[in-house]
């Protein structure tokens, strides 16, 4: 439940406005005077700030800039009473989010919220003072066309944090496009960059666009930039200065419009001291570095995070999961190597498994784990050369409890699972399950 704070020295309308946000689910508070709210409470613990411009000790303005004098990057939204347009730009320029002018109605005022806080509620869990901090600060960076780098641990949300970046950008309603330097082979990831024309090489058909120039008006993703060949960074270098890319087998350079944004799990200034990454092409991409925190340093979301999972998994497997007091204590005792991504297959794998609604600690903790993101089937491997039998049927229990639960779909099984469909085949085979033994109850 995100908490939003009201300041309005007009009692009736606070009141109303708080009870309004009460109807839609948020945690309002209420101030009449904003020179008390800067003195007694901590603003990030606020998602959002809702402030009239006109009181007697401090108007709107004023506030404003002592929120931001202070470093705090919490949304804020600013009400005034008449109708100049002034005092509103004002007000944006000072680095409010938005404004609404009275009278207004209360659904026009959630339409603004909603438009301010929209990825956050689809996609991050913000509970920690971290946490807070750190998307106020992406909520303000989304709003230029700065280029970021996003660097952290695997499974820590990179790209759901470049999504709400585009989300929240004046490019929002212009393509969003990802690419993956790692999953693709050197000798592709040129073409799919840039693009080729028809003749190029052998195989190409037809004229085909690149990412930079599908992300037209809008932003690209370079998903683990760190792993992207060395020479191909030099073009990479060349489309981000001049703003314009040469197809494979083009006689003229295209121009483009996007916005970079890049990550890595990688200490990418360390890669350009060890000769692997261009000196020059860091520069470019570190224009404004933001480190997200793996889940062991912001523990306080590990629980608001599971809450998360069990109600979008409870929507899709039409179960009402729910958390028990025994699982609170153990998932708050993992260090979670894999981050975010591990705690979400750790649910969805306890939930698969679950005859209950109410989800406790697995029995025997190797039933379900397995290790952070990319070692799934070396897990498999390994824990059967460990545990004889008794390990082998619990591994072949999962995995035939996850089928009936997809209706015998390998994809999505595999993927719950957190393996391969290669490897979840292998394993059917392995463990002679039939399909009379996935239809069983």
């Amino acid at each position: 439940m995100k908490s939003v704070l009201i300041v309005d020295d007009e009692i009736d309308m606070a009141l109303a406005i708080k009870e309004s946000l009460k109807r839609c689910g948020f945690k309002p508070t209420v101030y009449h005077n904003p020179v008390d709210v800067l003195s007694e409470l901590n603003l990030a613990d606020f998602s959002l700030i809702i402030t009239d411009m006109k009181m007697p000790k401090m108007n709107g303005i004023e506030f404003l800039q002592e929120i931001r004098r202070k470093g705090m990057f919490v949304p804020v939204i600013v009400i005034t009473g008449y109708g100049t347009v002034e005092n509103a730009v004002d007000a944006m320029k000072l680095g409010a989010t938005d404004y609404i002018m009275k009278p207004f109605s209360f659904d026009s005022l959630r339409r603004v919220i909603d438009r301010i806080l929209p990825s956050e509620d689809a996609d991050i869990v913000a509970e920690s003072p971290g946490m807070k901090h750190l998307m106020s600060i992406i909520r303000e960076v989304a709003k230029s066309d700065i280029t970021v780098l996003l660097s952290g641990e695997s499974g820590t949300g990179k790209e759901v944090i470049a999504r709400i970046i585009h989300k929240n950008s004046l490019r929002a309603d212009k393509p969003f496009v990802a690419i993956n330097c790692a999953a693709i082979s050197e000798s592709l990831l040129e073409s799919e960059l840039f693009g080729h024309e028809k003749g190029a090489f052998t195989g190409a058909s037809e004229r085909r666009p690149g990412k930079f120039e599908l992300a037209d008006k809008g932003t690209l993703l370079l998903d683990e930039v760190s792993e992207m060949a060395f020479p191909l960074q030099a073009k990479l270098l060349r489309a981000i200065q001049e703003r314009e890319i040469d197809r494979i087998g083009g006689r003229s350079p295209v121009s483009v419009d996007v916005r970079i944004i890049a990550t890595t799990n990688k200490d990418l200034l360390s890669e350009v001291k060890k000769g692997n990454f261009r000196e020059d092409l860091y520069y470019r991409l570190n224009v404004f570095p933001i480190k997200l925190p793996p889940l062991r340093e912001r523990r306080e979301d590990i629980v608001p995070l599971t809450e998360f999972f069990i109600k979008k998994l409870s929507q899709k497997m039409g179960r009402a999961f729910e958390i028990s007091d025994k699982l609170k204590p153990y998932i708050l005792e993992r260090n979670w190597e894999g981050n975010v991504r591990e705690l979400e297959n750790f649910i969805y794998r306890i939930a698969v498994i679950s005859k209950s609604e109410v989800l406790l600690p697995p029995a025997d903790d190797l039933s379900v784990r397995m290790p952070a993101a990319g070692r799934a089937e070396e897990y498999l491997s390994q824990a059967e050369e460990s545990g004889a039998g008794r390990m082998k049927d619990m591994k072949r229990d999962l995995i035939i409890n996850t089928l009936r639960e997809t209706g015998g779909n390998r994809t999505m099984a595999a993927r719950l699972i957190g393996i391969s469909v290669r490897t979840i085949r292998n394993k059917i085979k392995e463990y002679n399950i039939s399909d009379d033994d996935i239809k069983r109850a």
